[in-house]
């Protein structure tokens, strides 16, 4: 997912130097969403793993 969010990015960035304003938004609005759950995934995962008890 976190890929997905930096593809998106990079869109957005490409966009941008061309002066594609509503794309360069859109790329970069969804890049936003997807880093926002890659996080909060993230952090569940993490705290899963604190309540089994396995540690690294």
């Amino acid at each position: 997912m976190l890929g997905w969010a930096l593809t998106f990015l990079v869109i957005a960035l490409i966009a941008a130097l061309f002066g594609f304003g509503g794309i360069a938004s859109a790329s970069a609005g969804i890049a936003q969403i997807l880093f926002v759950v890659f996080l909060v995934l993230f952090v569940i995962a993490m705290a899963m793993r604190l309540m089994r008890g396995k540690t690294p």
